[in-house]
């Protein structure tokens, strides 16, 4: 039997520029999915896979996770386990961040997940996967999805080339999901203090034939909520039953929040949310809406397809968009 991974270093940094304005004034990561902010969905995740610690980097608004989880001197909780803060006042990227966390993350091996991301699929494939293999690196793959990116031995389980930096290979392309489980020694493999993604650390390792492999797992989903449009449609495809989420109790996703006010004239639809502390006013007409915390929703507003923050309504066509596999 495997051993578990108990620490997971979850990506906050991010800008989430494709997602603006939504993303003005808190991290991509806290944008809320029915009402849940999206990071949340990562740490369940990993909680149901035995992770009992986190850490996350922040950059972009970084007191939106102080306000969210009553951060005190850098260690907040969620669910009863601690979440440890690390702030980058210059944005580290991917491979930048971890290095930078290393005292926090420790000498044990490591889960990595994007904190953007949306996902359910199972875990315990890539930890015992990574422990069998004695990698230094492996990466959830997924053989759909439009970023395939990543080629991989599917004999070997082991990765040839990353973004095409090697070249000339022949093996298979496959989705980089943003989750992968990390052995401590790649903090050496990570410059100190320099702004680095971790693909290039991972191609330069696959040059000096270091074991780094991919884990190829096409059961769950993965979404990819890139922008506004792909945004509304997971929205959609959870209000029609599209995915029921295997570590999440049943009906704990729901479109009006506890807290939120809704007048008995208002109409609500389609794939709208409301948040707590949200008022719909008398005769408003809503579908496809989603209202966020705080927010007062005008006596007979109509709207349809759309997001609306305190900072003013965001309107979106809602054309049909790919956001996962």
């Amino acid at each position: 039997m495997s051993r578990g991974i108990k620490t997971a270093f979850v990506l906050g940094a991010g800008l989430g520029t494709r997602l603006r304005p939504l993303t003005d004034e808190r991290p991509k990561p806290l944008v809320p999915i029915f009402n849940k902010p999206l990071i949340t969905f990562a740490f369940d995740h990993l909680i149901a896979a035995g992770v009992t610690r986190f850490v996350v980097n922040t950059h972009h608004r970084p007191e939106a996770y102080s306000r969210w989880l009553g951060e005190i001197n850098g260690q907040a909780e969620y669910r009863g386990y601690p979440v440890f803060f690390r702030h980058e006042p210059v944005l580290l990227e991917t491979g930048g961040g971890i290095k930078n966390a290393a005292d926090l993350i420790g000498d044990e091996p490591f889960l990595v997940y994007n904190g953007d991301v949306l996902a359910d699929f199972p875990l315990q494939s890539l930890i015992a996967s990574h422990q069998r293999s004695g990698r230094i690196a492996t990466l959830a793959l997924r053989a759909s999805g439009d970023e395939r990116r990543i080629q991989c031995d599917p004999a070997t389980g082991r990765i040839t080339d990353m973004r095409g930096l090697i070249g000339g290979r022949s093996e298979p392309a496959f989705l980089f999901t943003g989750v992968s489980v990390f052995s401590p020694e790649i903090f050496k493999h990570i410059p100190a203090g320099d702004v680095v993604s971790i693909i290039p650390v991972l191609v330069n390792l696959i040059r000096l034939g270091m074991p780094v492999g991919g884990e190829l797992i096409n059961e769950g989903v993965w979404f990819d909520i890139g922008n506004i449009p792909s945004y509304m449609d997971v929205h959609r495809i959870l209000s029609e039953g599209g995915h029921s989420f295997s570590y999440l109790p049943c009906g704990s996703l729901q479109s009006v929040q506890s807290g939120a006010r809704i007048h008995h004239s208002a109409m609500i639809a389609g794939c709208s949310a409301v948040a707590a502390g949200a008022y719909v006013g008398e005769g408003a007409d809503l579908k496809n809406v989603i209202v966020w915390p705080d927010v007062k929703v005008e006596a007979r507003l109509s709207l349809r397809d759309a997001v609306i923050t305190p900072k003013g309504v965001c309107q979106c066509d809602c054309a049909p968009s790919s956001v996962g596999a």
